[in-house]
This record gives C-alpha cells, structure tokens and sequence, in this order.
C-alpha cells in the first residue's frame, strides 16, 4: 500500500496537481507534464504567439515548473516535445491495480443451491429459481421473467424516489412553519408581559401576574403540542431521508436477482404517506385574542379581565410572525 501511495506521488502533474493525463511530454530537464497543463504555460509565458485552434503554432520557450530550467520549443511548440511512453503506460497499470474489476455473481437458490436464481414468484412476490417452479415449492405459483420484474420495479423505485424527495421537500417545509409558529408563540408573552400601566401600574400589578400567567399557560399549551408535532414531522422526513439513500444506492445495483431481494419499492410506497401526521390549523399559532379594558375608576381597574371583541378603551396585543408589536 505505501508502495502504490509513493508511486501515485510521483505521477502527479506540477501543474493541475492531479495525475498526469495523456498524452504526457517528457520536457529537456527530464521532468514530465500533462500535454495540456505544458500548453497553459506555454501560452502563459507567450501570450503574443499566434494561436490555431488554441494552440500555439510556432516556436517559443517557457520555463519548467518544477526545476525553472528553461524549455526553448521549434515551430510545432508544445507538439514538438517528446511523449513519454513509459509514464503513461506505468498510469495505465497504476489504474487497473488500485480499481479493481467488480466481479459479478449471480445469486443462487438456497433449496437448489446449484442453480441460479433466473425467475421471479409473483404469488409470493420473491425470485426463484427454475428447479423450485417445476419441482418445489412455487411449482403452483404464477411466475415472470426476471428481466420484465426487474424493469418494471426499477421504473417503480425510480419514480418512489422521486415523489419521495418531492415529499421530504414539503415536510421541511411544513416544519419550517411549525418553528415559524413557535417563535410567534414565544415572542406573544413577553410582549404582553411589556404592558406599561403608567400611574396605574400599582392597581393593575396584581391583575397583570394573574393575566400574565392564563397566557403562559396557553403558549406553554401550543408549544407543547408544535414541538411535538416537529418532532414527529422530523422523525418521519429523517427515515424518508435514509430510505431514499437505500433507495438510490438499489438504483446502482446492476443485478436484477440482488435488487429485487431488496423490496425497497414498499417501504418507498409507507413512507410517502403523512396522512398519520396531524396537521395545525391556520391561525393555530396566533396569541392576540388577548386584549385588556381600561376603566377610569379604581374599582373597574381592580376588575380588570382579558375580553374579547372591540371597545373603546382597549389595550390589543397583536402578535404575527414577523414583525411582532405592541398596539395600544
């Protein structure tokens, strides 16, 4: 292993620092370059030189990368370097010993264990082999070709993953709402807790922590059940999210008998459904049916309670999402 990480070190390109690309030019000073990283320099260093085609036509020098040694090229610039064989063939046996070939085995049947799984079981819904349809235990079931069952399931997946992403989609934007909500809920007490009763603050104290507290019980409430409605949502889009990466890493699966052992599509087909999900109603989030009377009297003042509706001497609390304000 070190030697191939030692190896791979030396056949990275000074200048797009990644491994050499054919062809490779052998400059006079023995070090190598990709043909084109050679060519950006040689363009960099002369940018007056005529151009075909983006490359240089005629001669013209620059200077190595690697060991400043100054390369001095005839008319055919860059394509007058020498290519360097040996290089390119060590990448090319490089590549084949650090990705080896994926060797593909057909599935076998665990009854007939001798023969290849090549048939699928519509009764009960698994692959098979031929042996179990003529001999064993599918001989009285309907079955298909493997590769229509394959076909057909993949289309199904394919599509299961889509409305699947679809559906993640539109559950973090519902949860998104759900915090928007909490945050209306949570900035609805402090504001009325903020209710400023000027010279009649002292009356109206008492009556304030009583009011104060019937609000916080109800934001407590509402709270309460939203982040837990979240919560749920979240659970829900984090087991959608592994199920589609199951489901894409089934989609690369290129033999037919693995990916329909698999039966990834039902789960896809479960997990669409949110209708288990309660939804909050519009609205659900808003504190501002809070409001106050004010009367001139002490004794109205110590009467004080939450009302609701419209009336001339009324204190509203009016609490929306974004902004939140105090109206009196």
């Amino acid at each position: 292993m070190n030697a191939m990480e030692n190896l791979e070190k030396q056949l990275i390109c000074p200048i797009c620092l990644e491994m050499f690309t054919k062809p490779v030019v052998i400059l006079p000073c023995q070090h190598n370059l990709c043909r084109k990283c050679a060519n950006d320099v040689f363009q960099a260093s002369n940018p007056y030189l005529p151009t075909r085609g983006g490359s240089l036509t005629s001669g013209g020098r620059f200077r190595c990368p690697s060991c400043r040694h100054e390369v001095v090229l005839d008319r055919h610039g860059v394509y007058g370097l020498q290519r360097n064989l040996l290089v390119e063939n060590i990448i090319d046996m490089f590549k084949q010993e650090s990705t080896p070939e994926r060797k593909e085995e057909t599935p076998m049947c665990d009854v007939h264990e001798e023969e290849k799984i090549n048939i699928y079981c519509v009764t009960h819904s698994v692959p098979t082999c031929s042996m179990c349809k003529v001999f064993g235990a599918h001989k009285d079931c309907e079955v298909a070709p493997l590769t229509s069952v394959y076909q057909t399931q993949k289309t199904e997946l394919s599509d299961g993953i889509a409305m699947m992403v679809g559906n993640n989609d539109r559950m973090q934007g519902i949860i998104s709402q759900l915090e928007e909500a909490c945050r209306a809920i949570e900035v609805s007490v402090p504001l009325l807790q903020r209710l400023k009763f000027d010279q009649l603050y002292t009356i109206l104290e008492e009556k304030k922590r009583d009011m104060s507290q019937k609000v916080t019980d109800e934001q407590e409430e509402k709270l309460n059940y939203i982040r837990g409605l979240t919560r749920k949502y979240g659970d829900h889009l984090e087991e959608s999210c592994k199920i589609v990466e199951t489901g894409i890493q089934t989609m690369e699966e290129p033999e037919m008998a693995v990916f329909l052992q698999v039966r990834v599509n039902r789960k896809i087909a479960d997990a669409s459904s949110i209708s288990h999900l309660d939804k909050v109603e519009r609205g659900y989030e808003n504190m501002d049916h809070y409001s106050v009377n004010f009367k001139k009297e002490g004794k109205a003042l110590r009467s004080i309670d939450f009302i609701q509706g419209d009336g001339t001497e009324i204190a509203m609390i009016a609490v929306s999402l974004l902004p939140a304000r105090l109206l009196w």
